[in-house]
Protein backbone atom coordinates (compact mmCIF):
# COMPACT_ATOMS: atom_id res chain seq x y z
CA UNK A 1 0.00 0.00 0.00
CA UNK A 2 1.57 3.58 -0.72
CA UNK A 3 1.18 6.77 1.48
CA UNK A 4 1.19 10.35 1.07
CA UNK A 5 2.37 11.98 3.73
CA UNK A 6 2.51 16.20 3.32
CA UNK A 7 4.12 17.95 6.54
CA UNK A 8 4.38 21.60 7.53
CA UNK A 9 7.67 22.34 10.33
CA UNK A 10 6.29 24.20 13.02
CA UNK A 11 7.38 27.57 12.87
CA UNK A 12 9.23 27.91 15.90
CA UNK A 13 11.17 24.17 15.15
CA UNK A 14 12.64 25.53 11.64
CA UNK A 15 16.10 25.58 12.44
CA UNK A 16 15.90 22.08 14.67
CA UNK A 17 14.12 20.24 11.71
CA UNK A 18 16.42 21.47 9.07
CA UNK A 19 19.67 20.70 11.67
CA UNK A 20 18.10 17.58 12.79
CA UNK A 21 17.62 16.25 8.84
CA UNK A 22 20.77 17.63 7.41
CA UNK A 23 22.31 15.51 10.03
CA UNK A 24 21.05 12.19 9.06
CA UNK A 25 22.67 9.57 7.15
CA UNK A 26 20.55 7.02 4.42
CA UNK A 27 21.37 5.00 7.44
CA UNK A 28 19.88 7.24 10.53
CA UNK A 29 17.35 7.76 7.75
CA UNK A 30 16.37 3.86 7.50
CA UNK A 31 16.80 3.47 10.94
CA UNK A 32 14.35 5.81 11.78
CA UNK A 33 11.24 4.31 9.16
CA UNK A 34 11.88 0.99 10.55
CA UNK A 35 12.35 -2.02 8.11
CA UNK A 36 8.31 -1.88 7.01
CA UNK A 37 8.08 1.56 6.12
CA UNK A 38 10.13 2.28 2.37
CA UNK A 39 10.34 5.44 1.12
CA UNK A 40 9.51 5.84 -2.29
CA UNK A 41 10.57 9.67 -3.27
CA UNK A 42 10.48 12.85 -0.68
CA UNK A 43 10.53 16.61 -1.97
CA UNK A 44 11.07 19.55 0.36
CA UNK A 45 9.58 23.39 -0.08
CA UNK A 46 12.92 24.95 2.08
CA UNK A 47 10.93 28.55 1.77
CA UNK A 48 7.69 27.28 3.29
CA UNK A 49 9.18 24.16 5.43
CA UNK A 50 6.79 22.15 3.75
CA UNK A 51 7.03 18.67 1.89
CA UNK A 52 5.41 15.70 0.65
CA UNK A 53 6.64 11.79 0.11
CA UNK A 54 5.15 8.71 -0.82
CA UNK A 55 6.13 5.71 1.08
CA UNK A 56 4.95 1.83 0.58
CA UNK A 57 4.10 0.17 3.63
CA UNK A 58 1.18 -2.78 4.39
CA UNK A 59 0.74 -1.82 8.07
CA UNK A 60 -0.70 1.46 9.01
CA UNK A 61 0.77 1.27 12.45
CA UNK A 62 3.98 1.14 11.96
CA UNK A 63 3.49 3.94 8.96
CA UNK A 64 1.91 5.98 11.89
CA UNK A 65 4.51 5.07 14.64
CA UNK A 66 7.11 6.34 12.45
CA UNK A 67 5.28 9.34 11.63
CA UNK A 68 5.12 9.76 15.56
CA UNK A 69 9.28 10.17 15.54
CA UNK A 70 8.68 13.58 13.78
CA UNK A 71 5.50 15.17 15.81
CA UNK A 72 7.50 17.27 18.19
CA UNK A 73 8.56 19.73 14.81
CA UNK A 74 6.16 19.39 12.56
CA UNK A 75 2.41 18.43 11.58
CA UNK A 76 1.44 15.40 9.18
CA UNK A 77 -1.51 13.87 7.13
CA UNK A 78 -1.11 10.65 5.97
CA UNK A 79 -3.13 9.51 3.31
CA UNK A 80 -3.57 6.30 1.18
CA UNK A 81 -2.63 7.08 -2.58
CA UNK A 82 -2.83 4.62 -6.22
CA UNK A 83 -0.15 4.70 -8.69
CA UNK A 84 -1.26 5.45 -12.58
CA UNK A 85 -1.72 1.87 -12.94
CA UNK A 86 -3.59 1.00 -9.58
CA UNK A 87 -6.23 4.12 -10.61
CA UNK A 88 -6.47 2.74 -14.44
CA UNK A 89 -7.61 -0.59 -13.02
CA UNK A 90 -10.10 0.99 -10.92
CA UNK A 91 -11.17 2.89 -13.36
CA UNK A 92 -11.64 -0.06 -15.53
CA UNK A 93 -13.46 -1.99 -13.13
CA UNK A 94 -15.86 0.42 -12.17
CA UNK A 95 -16.43 1.09 -16.07
CA UNK A 96 -17.10 -2.76 -16.34
CA UNK A 97 -19.55 -3.01 -13.59
CA UNK A 98 -21.68 -0.03 -14.67
CA UNK A 99 -21.74 -2.41 -17.92
CA UNK A 100 -23.08 -4.94 -16.72
CA UNK A 101 -25.66 -3.35 -14.72
CA UNK A 102 -27.17 -1.56 -17.54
Amino acid sequence: MKFMLSWRVHDEQRHNALHAFSQMTAADDAADMGSAVKLIGRWHNIAEFTGVAIYECDDPIAMANWALNWNGILDCEISPVLDDEETRALGRQRADAAAQAN
